[in-house]
């Protein structure tokens, strides 16, 4: 039981995750069901006497889940390579992080950080996750990873279906100077730890990722990735506007 335990929490030395296998494609697909299910239960749970327990537990979750990731590296210190890896600077846990306390507070700010962050940054970390590389089905990471990012769209689509949330220009705006200053931090960070690869500015993964298809080169790959995060974010918040502009159109019209 010991060696399973020590198997479970630890982490392989073979690759044991690949894209597009079913370890990869099922947790997606269960997460869109999550999110179907959400949209069609939204009225009775927005009815629900025990609506804000559920908000409560759910922002709960989201913060064990994420903070466990930290216990298991200070559990087991083989597995952690400190300040190079694993410092709070990520699109990803800070996203989960202000959905947690978005659900308990009904926070409309923390929703428009986290709005665009998932449907942007995070949405890559689905496609192409390169951080389970060498944990597999038979690893607690692989479960934590996709439990806490699941978590963090659950969350999203709850405060939108149940509470009727939705971002604006300001959110646009709001959302795109936090990251901006994210980054700029990241990639000082990046310049003052030899090694250190935050917000994937620095370099390539050694995994494959979406992000191979950049040049190594620090200055060209950063540029990229700002446009292409801010074409994530513009298409984040088209369909609201496209929503605004016919509801403003048939205004006029009538």
């Amino acid at each position: 039981m010991i060696e399973f335990f020590r198997m479970f929490f630890g982490q392989g030395t073979e690759p044991e995750f690949a894209l597009f296998t079913p370890a990869h494609i099922i947790p997606i697909l269960l997460l869109i069901l999550a999110i179907f299910l959400l949209y069609r239960c939204r009225d009775t749970i927005k009815n629900s006497p025990y609506e804000t327990n559920f908000r409560y537990i759910l922002g709960f979750m989201l913060i064990i889940c994420d903070m466990s990731y930290y216990w298991r590296l200070s559990a087991l210190p083989a597995l952690s390579n400190g300040a190079i890896e694993h410092l709070p600077i990520g699109v990803c846990a800070w996203s989960v992080i202000f959905c947690s306390f978005m659900v308990v507070g009904k926070s409309q700010r923390l929703f428009d950080i986290a709005y665009f962050w998932l449907l942007s940054g995070s949405l890559f970390a689905l496609l192409t996750p390169t951080p389970l590389t060498y944990c597999g089905p038979m690893r607690y990471r692989y479960y934590q990873f996709w439990l806490e990012h699941s978590l963090g769209y659950i969350a999203l689509f709850y405060m939108i279906f149940v509470h009727k949330m939705r971002p604006n220009r300001r959110s646009f705006i709001r959302s795109y100077t936090v990251l901006l200053g994210m980054a700029v931090f990241a990639s000082w960070v990046n310049n003052m730890i030899p090694g250190a690869n935050y917000l994937y500015m620095a370099r390539p993964e050694s995994a494959p990722s979406v992000l191979d298809i950049l040049p190594p080169h620090h200055g060209l790959r950063v540029t990229i990735i700002v446009v292409v995060i801010t074409l994530m974010f513009v298409l984040a918040y088209l369909p609201w506007y496209l929503k605004d502009r016919k509801q403003a159109v048939a205004k006029k019209a009538a």
